[in-house]
């Protein structure tokens, strides 16, 4: 981001970074401990969650509700574990950011899961966008927008092996 451009001092959008980094942070630890309400202040209402890479066949999904209902349901039976590391987080305006987070994550399925995975370790990139919405206090709160998750690699065992 060229300082010439921008129309927000270095403290805010320091600040910004930060807080975004926390609405990443809230979003792994509620997905890997289920609490599926803390979702509610990690996404935008109308945000997109785009996990196609994941199996073919899959539409993004549109809506914070309907996010939430689609990881919901396809975590159940499954332990997990996501790590985020090295963020590239650009604030595009003084509302609105980008950001691509390196990832890792460790899935463990229970016995008999219908998709015949015991566990999978996989690799990869979470392409993000970012709002900053008013949350009533004066201030606001960094949200995501769009998610777009790609995969380099992932090693699964089938269940039986």
């Amino acid at each position: 981001m060229d300082d010439a451009d921008t129309t927000y001092s270095a403290d805010s959008s320091a600040e910004a970074v930060e807080a975004i980094k926390n609405c990443k942070a809230r979003y792994y630890r509620c997905m890997d401990t289920k609490q599926w309400d803390g979702w509610n202040e990690v996404f935008a209402l109308d945000a997109t969650m785009d996990t196609r890479e994941e199996a073919p066949g899959l539409e993004i999904v549109v809506g914070r509700e309907n996010i939430i209902a689609f990881v919901s349901t396809a975590l159940e039976g499954v332990t997990t574990c996501h790590h985020g590391h090295m963020p590239e987080i650009e604030l595009t305006s003084p509302t609105t950011a980008t950001g691509i987070w390196a990832m890792e994550d460790h899935l463990w399925f229970s016995e008999g899961h219908p998709l015949g995975i015991a566990q999978m370790h996989g690799y990869g990139h979470y392409h993000e966008t970012y709002e900053q919405v008013a949350d009533g206090n004066g201030a606001g709160r960094w949200l995501i927008k769009t998610l777009k998750l790609t995969r380099l690699r992932v090693d699964a065992t089938m269940a039986g092996e």
